[in-house]
């Protein structure tokens, strides 16, 4: 369980509490500006904040580096790194420190990964010459390394920050494909979002913020709900039915 309790970043995140279970899905929804990469850094241990963070009893204040990255970790929004490596090196990097583990079985986990995010034919292309989407993809796969059970036992959360920003539509249902298959393992994710009706769909838990202050947090089908998000959006929202399915739609 990940428990955080009253956490605040001076002004810009006001005190919110919320909690999430081994293989929830808890989307971080809010317009921009409203704290979600905050939060989500600081849930990571990478801000300094005041109020309590928890994961799986990991006390995320006085952890060290070694021990967060042990049982989390955090895709925030990059660049390329300045150095030039091909994508098999770049994945090496990402490896768990404590891997103990066959090279047969490691080389199983990273080809079932490409094959799921279609990068299994470019591990061995440089990270230079990688589309946006490419190389978005090659980062997912590198950060799922790390808490992949069968390679890092100790692992309990995987935090992304607007991990379909640089997707295109297609590649966004793999992305999705990728997230439920890490929560069906027992693995908590907590991720940031803009797309309401992929949080609608895909995610257990929604956490609404607005100017650093939590509006909602709690089942999908409260914290989206259309007076809320009409009212934080300042825009007209209705739901819809759509083959059987409630959609959003935006004035």
């Amino acid at each position: 369980m990940i428990h955080v309790n009253s956490l605040s970043v001076g002004s810009r995140l006001l005190p919110l509490s919320f909690s999430v279970s081994a293989g929830e899905i808890l989307h971080v929804i809010g317009p921009n500006g409203s704290g979600k990469s905050t939060l989500l850094s600081a849930v990571a241990g990478l801000l300094d904040f005041n109020g309590e963070a928890t994961i799986f009893e990991q006390d995320v204040q006085h952890a060290s580096v070694e021990a967060l990255a042990s049982c989390r970790a955090f895709l925030m929004q990059s660049d390329r790194p300045a150095f030039n490596l091909d994508v098999v090196h770049y994945l090496s990097l990402s490896l768990p420190a404590s891997l103990k583990t066959t090279s047969t079985e490691l080389t199983g986990v990273i080809e079932q990964l490409a094959q799921l995010l279609e990068i299994d034919d470019k591990l061995h292309r440089s990270i230079y010459h990688l589309s946006g989407g490419e190389w978005q993809r090659v980062r997912l796969c590198a950060i799922c390394l790390q808490i992949w059970p069968t390679l890092n036992p100790r692992a309990r959360l995987l935090i992304l920050d607007e991990p379909a920003a640089p997707l295109d539509i297609g590649q966004e249902t793999l992305l999705y494909k990728l997230i439920q298959r890490v929560a069906d393992m027992g693995i908590a994710v907590i991720m940031s979002n803009h797309d309401l009706n992929r949080t609608l769909k895909h995610a257990d838990k929604a956490l609404l913020l607005d100017k650093g202050v939590l509006q909602k947090v709690g089942e999908v089908e409260e914290a989206l709900s259309v007076s809320e998000l009409s009212r934080v959006f300042r825009t007209e929202v209705q739901r819809v039915i759509v083959a059987d399915s409630p959609v959003l739609l935006f004035e």
